[in-house]
């Protein structure tokens, strides 16, 4: 017979916390709806990161902390005093601060803003702090919880640049939770540059002072060339204008355009490639609105402001924090989906840091959207993963 894998090992002894983790189930649940609706819009996550650090407090965590990006933070000591182990979710949403957030409850299924990203995954991550008690378990390598902010929108990732800054050799390794599911493993970490590009000119009454430049003209003629753009296939790219402005009336020649540019790759050399082409094409089109303006009127400007920067990298298959991943999505009868986003898990990854994403269990749907929903059918079972997946990685220690 072949021996079980150090992961089986481990989950096999993990068999009284797995039935610990479901007669909690309904727990759990509670504080997924409590988190859920605590507004945490991208930037304004300070309420929901307190009472996630006053649980923290609660369950015994050590040097319980919100630091300067807004992190709520605590540590689970372990027999050694080496690099710890990351376990992430993200604090906020993409819903304004006026989003009703109540949580409707029909059998199984929970709706609400946020329920499952990363209401989830938040609660999620108490659990295991609550099981991962430094009695009943016990890890070799500390485990850091960590509730980050800025992962969602414009929050460029900003509490998981902000705790990963200098983490050679303070961090082994990280995990983030992040909404339902139980079965994709994301390794691959899709990058995201942001750019706003802002034409100005001098403006004017669009009779008495036609023919001076005109930025949205430019910032249009700049969108429809990025629209043409033949973007790779193989990593598969993408390049969205999401937003655009400017002008005050229909009669007024604006003094401004803008817009707004979303480009995502897995290779930094693609993104960087394609930022050049979008700064080109951008170029080109304030040289054309120039060359057309009247004689002796004031040329427009442009100006381009990278908004956002989300590192992009991978790691391989065969680390041994992917099979593991992949062992104990097995070990729920499971297959696992290894699979490529944008999560927390991109800064360690891009850093040289083994790191992945999981769903937290259950099944949802709807994300972004007032009407998200999670089912928590078969949750329990993405806790027993993840709980595998924690402890394996930061190491079983002997009881006692």
């Amino acid at each position: 017979m072949t021996p079980p894998t150090p992961v089986a090992r481990v989950h096999a002894a993990l068999g009284d916390a797995r039935g610990r983790l479901a007669a909690r189930d309904a727990g759990v649940v509670r504080n997924q709806i409590a988190v859920s609706e605590i507004p945490a819009p991208t930037g304004d996550e300070s309420r929901r990161a307190a009472w996630i650090a006053d649980r923290f407090a609660a369950l015994g965590l050590d040097d319980v902390r919100i630091d300067r990006a807004g992190n709520a933070i605590g540590r689970r000591a372990g027999a050694s005093n080496g690099p710890a182990v990351a376990v992430c979710a993200h604090l906020d949403t993409v819903f304004p601060p006026s989003t009703a957030l109540q949580v409707r409850r029909d059998g199984s299924r929970l709706s609400g803003p946020g329920i499952g990203d990363n209401g989830r995954g938040l609660a999620a991550m108490l659990a295991l702090a609550e099981e991962i008690d430094g009695v009943r378990i016990r890890v070799r390598s500390p485990i850091d919880f960590v509730a980050t902010t800025g992962e969602e929108g414009a929050g460029d990732l900003r509490g998981a640049k902000a705790f990963f800054a200098g983490a050679a050799g303070r961090v082994s390794a990280a995990i983030a939770l992040d909404g339902a599911g139980d079965e994709r493993v994301v390794h691959r970490a899709l990058g995201a540059r942001r750019l706003r590009v802002t034409y100005r000119g001098t403006g004017g009454h669009s009779w008495a002072a036609y023919g001076v430049a005109n930025p949205v003209h430019a910032a249009a003629a700049a969108v429809a060339a990025l629209a043409a753009l033949t973007l790779p296939q193989d990593p598969r790219t993408a390049l969205t204008v999401g937003r655009i402005g400017g002008g005050i009336a229909v009669n007024a020649i604006p003094e401004c355009g803008w817009f707004e540019v979303d480009l995502r790759s897995g290779s930094a050399a693609v993104l960087d490639r394609c930022d050049r082409d979008v700064r080109a094409a951008v170029r080109t089109a304030e040289f054309a609105e120039n060359a057309r303006r009247a004689s002796g009127t004031q040329p427009l400007t442009v100006e381009i402001e990278v908004i956002g920067d989300r590192p992009c990298g991978d790691i391989p298959a065969d680390d041994p924090l992917v099979l593991a991943a992949v062992e104990a999505t097995r070990l729920i009868g499971r297959e696992a989906d290894l699979a490529t986003a944008s999560t927390d898990a991109n800064v360690p990854i891009s850093l040289g840091i083994p790191a992945i994403a999981l769903g937290a269990g259950g099944r949802g749907g709807d994300a972004h959207t007032i009407s998200e929903w999670y089912d928590n059918t078969d949750g329990p079972l993405g806790l027993a993963r993840a709980l595998t997946i924690v402890v394996a990685t930061a190491g079983l220690a002997a009881s006692g």
